[in-house]
């Protein structure tokens, strides 16, 4: 601990209010409340515990620090810009413009020392129970001297509407099952929300009720350095449970505005602004100031931060030297998979057995697990049903962190983003499981997944109406394209264990993209294929899987999942009827856009018609069948019945289907 006087303590704070008020002001937008009242936690967690490298913000054995309260990231630039991350104050005086690396809320990647994208309130801490997670396991499985060597901390900011949401409570009742004595979140508890006092909504005892959580508890006076440093000291001692550190702070502090909801979501003005410099006794100009005794403080700290960072080195060469076969786990864990290293073996576990999607994909994760060190994960409380657990294999628990199951209970967002966090720590490769229906649960953390490019999976089974006697509240409709519509996500709906597999394999092996594999829980047959077709071309989104006995098509089908096998059998009943048919699978939308033009033509010809399979909404299959094709589908809501009932009731027998393909096909104009 760099101890500093009181003095020199409170013009730390300061400068740090006051850079993140001058951001606010000078971009006329943002919330300068927080950063006024939080500022003094801030610093102490910063200059007193952090374990940082400012040469390196993404170093392996740091402290991760998060701001779950993302509203208030001009705090955070201006911690990373006195810490000396590379932040500069040119860029804290571009806040929130076009193009800077300060943007309205702390994105990853973008930032250097900005561990994850925050600002949909809870996901930032549900991602700390994630690292909390992942960085035990880690520890669990290098020995006593990795364990030290890994035995970093999460710390994090969180504010009053953090603990309002409901993801927050589901991520700390997984955090205090687990006993995660690695967590330290820092509660600024001000009692302001954009619509006026936090007792308009809330009257709960937040600590009473993290306590009956198995969370440790302490509340202290926020804007008191030594009492917040006092806390978080006795917190750092207390290894077996997540700590709570409740700070009783004054959205706004020092400044007219002072516990008033009017300083949470605008700028202070800058006569208001003027009045909080001369209260706090700092000075009217220059703006963005960081005084040089100041300088010298954060100077200190980052030498000690280097020292600290060189020390570790030191003893991780040397642990390297001294346990060969811990640091060659550590060596695996973090090789990435490859497709070519996966997808044969893959698409061989898979089988060529008659069987429902979710059960290939269950036996294609067992093989996984076994290439790929660094796959863990769970589902919540479906794993019988996701198929999902790994055989054989410990979960993780209090007592042991050496599991690669995970038991996420029915917290199906807090889940999301607990895999998001373990993704963002390494080296693991989540994944998780629910039922598709239940995407909506999850659908903020899964978004920010995709933002982000984190390398999760999610698999989601009971993907259509074959649900059956449940009835329409677990047959999902409108959720495949619901999850397609989400920017960078990958949304895979194999057809048989050969997609089932190289599904997997493109999950496993990305680096950059989320992916979603939907599953069905009704028996699919294998498929034929033709003649030159490698599993590879999976992944291109779609290729035609029935090609046409002539030159040309009078017709392409294209379907997915389950309705691929229902367009062979129509295609046979349509060729009886002297029809060219071409039937093509497409187990991945955005992959097939993304394909060239060419490509694309080659297996969608624009010259014949098109008609598209699925067992959902069809509106969007407009962007592959184009205005004048046909959109099979379902555009309301199913019924509780059996299967093969809702099958037929609903238009899903290939008789139906051909009949409502020859149909529209007499029903075109001549030369269509």
């Amino acid at each position: 601990m760099n101890h500093i006087d009181r003095t020199t303590c409170d013009r730390c704070i300061n400068t740090l209010r006051f850079l993140a008020a001058d951001e606010v002001e000078t971009a006329s937008s943002g919330h300068p409340g927080m950063p006024l009242g939080a500022a003094a936690m801030a610093f102490v967690l910063w200059h007193d515990f952090l374990r940082y490298d400012p040469d390196d913000p993404g170093w392996t054995g740091r402290d991760r620090f998060i701001l779950s309260a993302g509203h208030a990231s001009s705090l955070l630039y201006a911690l990373l810009c006195c810490a000396g991350t590379g932040l500069s104050l040119d860029e804290l005086r571009s806040f929130r413009q076009w193009g800077s690396r300060t943007p309205g809320h702390p994105e990853r990647g973008l930032t250097p020392g900005v561990e994850t994208t925050a600002g949909p309130l809870g996901q930032g801490f549900a991602n700390g129970v994630g690292m909390g997670i992942a960085a035990r396991m880690t520890a669990a499985r290098l020995g006593s001297a990795g364990t030290r060597l890994f035995d970093h901390r999460i710390f994090a900011i969180v504010s009053d509407g953090d603990m309002m949401e409901g993801i927050t409570n589901e991520a700390a009742s997984i955090a205090g099952h687990l006993g995660l004595g690695n967590l330290i979140y820092l509660y600024d508890s001000n009692d302001i929300t954009i619509e006026g006092s936090l007792s308009l909504t809330m009257s709960e005892d937040v600590a009473l009720r993290f306590r009956g959580l198995g969370w440790g508890v302490e509340q202290v006076d926020g804007l008191d350095p030594d009492a917040v440093r006092g806390a978080v000291a006795r917190a750092c001692d207390d290894r077996e449970r997540p700590s709570l550190v409740v700070c009783r702070t004054k959205i706004g502090y020092g400044s007219p505005k002072e516990g008033s909801s009017s300083c949470h979501g605008s700028p202070l003005g800058a006569d208001a602004l003027a009045a909080t410099r001369a209260r706090l006794g700092w000075p009217a100009e220059p703006r963005f100031w960081i005084p040089e005794d100041v300088r010298e403080v954060w100077a200190r700290r980052a030498n000690l931060a280097r020292q600290d960072r060189a020390a570790w080195n030191t003893t991780y060469d040397q642990w390297r030297k001294d346990h060969p076969d811990e640091a060659a786990r550590w060596d695996a864990l973090r090789e990435p998979p490859s497709v070519e290293s996966l997808i044969d073996s893959l698409v061989e576990a898979a089988g060529t057995k008659k069987a429902a999607t979710r059960v290939i994909s269950g036996k294609v994760l067992q093989r996984a697990a076994a290439l790929v060190p660094c796959l863990v994960g769970g589902s919540a409380d479906l794993a019988p049903s996701n198929m999902t657990f790994l055989d054989g294999l410990p979960a993780v628990s209090r007592e042991r962190h050496d599991g690669r199951n995970i038991h996420f209970g029915i917290r199906e967002h807090a889940m999301a983003a607990v895999v998001n966090g373990m993704a963002i720590h390494g080296p693991w490769r989540p994944y998780c499981g629910t039922f598709l229906v239940f995407s909506d649960y999850l659908r903020p953390s899964l978004r920010l997944a995709a933002m982000m490019g984190l390398p999760v999976t999610h698999v989601m089974t009971h993907d259509s109406f074959y649900v059956g006697e449940d009835g329409p509240t677990h047959q999902p409709v409108e959720h495949l394209w619901a999850l397609r519509a989400i920017p960078r996500l990958r949304v895979f709906r194999p057809a048989d264990g050969v997609e089932v597999g190289a599904a997997w394999a493109a999950a496993l092996s990305s680096t950059h993209a989320a992916h979603v594999l939907a599953l069905s829980r009704q028996a699919l047959p294998p498929l034929a294929r033709p003649e030159g077709f490698q599993p590879r071309d999976v992944l291109r989104g779609a290729y035609v899987i029935s090609p046409e006995a002539g030159a040309q098509p009078d017709l392409t089908i294209v379907a997915t999942g389950s309705e691929v096998s229902l367009a062979l059998e129509a295609k046979d009943i349509l060729v009886a009827r002297d029809l060219s048919v071409r039937v093509v699978s497409m187990p991945c939308v955005e992959a097939f856009l993304e394909q060239d033009e060419s490509y694309r033509l080659r297996v969608v010809p624009r010259d014949c018609p098109v008609v598209s399979i699925e067992a959902g909404i069809t509106g969007p299959w407009r962007a592959v069948v184009g205005l004048g094709g046909l959109t099979i589908g379902l555009d309301d809501y199913g019924a509780s019945a059996p299967p093969e009932v809702l099958q037929e009731k609903l238009g899903f027998t290939a008789d139906q289907v051909a009949a409502r393909i020859s149909s529209w096909l007499a029903g075109r104009p001549a030369g269509e």
